[in-house]
């Protein structure tokens, strides 16, 4: 269907009021309706965004069967390999599953803020920095989308809790909403132009987000360019003509004619104009167009299983690894302790859930690599009971049995993690803790065997309490259909890991950021810690943690040379370093370029994340990485003059492999950008003075106001509003002349 230009008017003017609004309410579960007269077909919609989740059996909501497809791993592990190109190379697998199986939008991916570590979704979400998020989102896009399948970045917006998530207002301030909460949406919309915007369910400052004509209009649209449909998320929409007129085109899931009927009344009574409505349909003819314009590509299940065991290796995070007891020898004899090594956890629970092609189950590839004796022992019980795993039962001669093992092995692999239960859609942690039968099972088997590696599968953050106690811990996250392999590789050194973390790993719940604000009362969350989320919070206090942001090791060694930061003909500072694998095996470091600007006026973290590489070394190799910080991701919201801007000043460039190994540093001078801040009888005299229309003309006034004064009550006359300032005895000013003194200023 040619739905381009005037053919679109065309088709819309040929529509009758009926067929308009049924373009844009869902037909069932998954489908838009199709205007077959018109030659319209309906638009195929399928859950993500670490696979693809086609239902079968029926049209449900996230309750039935799925047809098979590679369940890669999910994003939580995914970011953690710092790597776009990775990332994209994911998505253009995803996306070609999707099309061999008719699906025309994924709804994926998600980027939203690990606000929490409590957040029971944030196996889903790819970090606590929106730098993070929105370029590996981003680059997912422009994989998925390049194999002709269109996607859907969602949760737009705030959506950080699970708690009350249908209702909860996020009540949050302008920098940080702006800094931290939809940085990463604008830069995945203006990078990679996904076909679809999903709406959240939540509010934001008061206002649902479905009908939030600020986010789905000004925002979205107005301020960064998007042109594709905003969709709902299933369920959102609590008065659909509302949310038509903010913004909202595509509402899913259907409602059985209930909102066609209120949108066709509003037109035939007066209250919406039928342009709105064909606004919508627009979008949604330009959506068609879109994913009917596709080419065939097809990938095999078994060669997205080899794929999703590689990026299932790149994702791991090695956190520690005393001795270098990691890698193992392959002809060592290992205990691999664990329910988790026989019963895999590889992706969460809730919409996204995929139904795997096969699964690679841990014990068993540890087997196929090892050459010496593997013995295994279950350690602890998974009986769940709701969200906690019961401690009863034979947990005591688990635990018996598994240090008997531990006795008679080189080595022991230990796997730990959450239970399912833990970690789902629609529910969020209460606590950061590994079950207590499980650390009791560690130390027992550290009293049996002091070479113990730890292999955690887990989609949020845990508390790691033994991590002084254990030589070797292995973050897992949830690693997909593959984990299992990729684990095996790592601990036999078939992969090197790079992966390294996106999250800071407190040393305990109550030292995180979001403590005392989560997940709210009465309907509303206050987000108290403001622009201080994840390690901007713990490197503003000086805090310890278990585990800092962007931590990981590796088998080998990286040597970083003296960074250097020029700025380019765009504005942007290109910041380039030397770096040496000087270790005696291949490897990859992730290269982070931090900044901070100790002369601020306005609050800021010690650093913030600018720019990250990941760079492949051979044992000896020196690359020098360059890395580009684009000029606007300086910039900080001025609620001022509600805009980006630019503060100028000597920036200090930090460049390391976390936020707190910090290897080589240099300094660059940033011109600001121009700002004049309008003047109001509330701005204080010190604002005035500042003012270049009215600042001269000020300054007599000042001399002869000051004549006399000390520093101190010079200060407090500055913090004087003008019109309160114009009411004092014996000031020579007085509040006509204010006025136009602020209408001269602006004028």
């Amino acid at each position: 269907m040619d739905t381009k230009g005037k053919d679109r008017s065309a088709i819309i003017a040929q529509m009758t009021l009926e067929e308009k609004v049924s373009l844009i309410v869902g037909a069932d579960n998954w489908h838009t309706s199709a205007v077959e007269r018109l030659g319209v077909p309906a638009v195929r919609m399928a859950d993500g965004p670490y696979g693809v989740r086609k239902e079968t059996g029926g049209e449900g909501l996230g309750v039935l069967d799925s047809d098979p497809s590679t369940c890669f791993p999910p994003t939580v592990a995914l970011g953690c390999a710092f790597d776009e190109a990775l990332a994209e190379t994911m998505g253009q697998a995803i996306g070609q599953e999707a099309r061999a199986q008719g699906v025309d939008v994924l709804l994926a991916p998600a980027i939203n803020i690990k606000r929490s570590p409590l957040c029971g979704r944030n196996f889903e979400y790819f970090s606590e920095d929106p730098l993070v998020a929105g370029r590996m989102g981003a680059a997912m896009i422009h994989g998925i989308q390049a194999a002709g399948v269109g996607t859907s970045l969602k949760h737009f917006a705030v959506n950080n809790q699970e708690t009350d998530r249908l209702r909860v207002s996020a009540d949050v301030d302008a920098r940080p909403l702006r800094e931290i909460y939809l940085r990463g949406f604008e830069t995945a919309v203006k990078d990679a132009h996904p076909s679809t915007v999903m709406c959240s369910y939540n509010r934001i400052n008061g206002v649902p987000a479905s009908r939030n004509e600020w986010l789905l209009t000004r925002v979205l649209r107005d301020e960064w360019g998007f042109d594709g449909v905003v969709v709902s998320d299933w369920g959102a929409v609590d008065d659909r003509v509302a949310a038509l007129k903010a913004g909202l085109d595509l509402q899913m899931p259907s409602t059985d004619g209930y909102t066609n009927e209120q949108v066709a009344a509003a037109v035939r009574d007066g209250s919406l104009d039928e342009t709105v409505v064909d606004r919508a349909v627009e979008r949604m003819l330009m959506l068609v167009k879109r994913v009917s314009a596709r080419t065939d590509l097809v990938a095999t299940g078994s060669t997205n299983h080899a794929l999703a065991r590689q990026i299932a290796g790149r994702c791991v995070v090695l956190l520690k690894n005393d001795g270098g007891l990691l890698p193992l020898r392959k002809e060592a004899s290992v205990a691999v302790v664990g329910a988790f090594a026989t019963q895999p956890r590889f992706q969460g629970s809730g919409s996204s859930q995929i139904n795997p092609t096969r699964v690679d189950v841990p014990l068993d590839e540890i087997k196929a690599l090892a050459t010496g004796a593997v013995t295994y022992a279950q350690g602890f019980s998974m009986v769940s009971t709701g969200s906690s795993i019961d401690h009863s039962g034979d947990d005591k001669a688990l635990c018996s049995e598994a240090a008997d093992v531990a006795t008679r092995a080189d080595v022991v692999v230990v796997f730990l993690g959450l239970p399912a239960a833990d970690e789902a859609e629609g529910a969020d942690r209460t606590s950061i803790d590994l079950p207590a039968n499980q650390l009791a099972l560690l130390d027992a088997v550290r009293q049996a065997n002091k070479n113990v590696v730890v292999v955690l599968s887990n989609g949020g953050v845990v508390a790691l309490p033994f991590r002084d106690d254990v030589p070797a811990i292995v973050e897992g996250w949830l690693l997909g259909q593959a984990g299992g392999g990729a684990i095996a590789d790592v601990l036999f050194g078939v992969a090197n890991p790079s992966g390294h973390l996106t999250e800071t790993i407190p040393c305990r719940l109550e030292d995180t950021p979001s403590i005392g604000n989560f997940p709210g009362e009465a309907g509303h969350v206050r987000y108290g810690e403001g622009l201080l989320v994840g390690y901007r919070w713990y490197d503003a206090r000086d805090w310890g943690v278990a585990y800092p942001f962007g931590h990981g090791l590796t088998y080998t060694t990286f040597a970083y040379g003296t960074a250097s930061a020029t700025i380019n003909p765009n504005g942007d500072v290109v910041v380039t370093v030397p770096v040496t694998n000087s270790g005696s095996v291949a490897g990859r470091e992730v290269v982070q370029v931090y900044t901070g600007l100790p002369t601020s006026s306005v609050q800021r973290p010690p650093r913030e994340l600018k720019a990250f590489a990941s760079v492949e070394l051979r044992p000896g190799e020196t690359k020098t990485v360059e890395l580009t910080i684009k000029r606007a991701d300086l910039a900080y919201w001025d609620v001022r003059v509600n805009r980006w801007v630019v503060e100028g000043g000597e920036y200090t460039i930090y460049v390391g492999a976390s936020s707190r190994d910090i290897r080589t540093s240099c300094a660059v001078e940033i011109k600001g950008d121009d700002i004049v801040i309008p003047l109001t009888m509330e701005s204080t005299m010190g604002e005035a003075l500042a003012n270049p229309v009215v600042g001269p003309m000020l300054q007599p006034l000042i001399d002869l106001l000051i004549d006399g004064i000390d520093t101190a009550n010079f200060t407090m006359m500055m913090s004087f509003p003008l019109n309160r300032l114009a009411t004092m005895p014996g000031v020579p000013i007085d509040i006509d002349s204010v006025k136009d003194l602020v209408a001269m200023a602006n004028g």
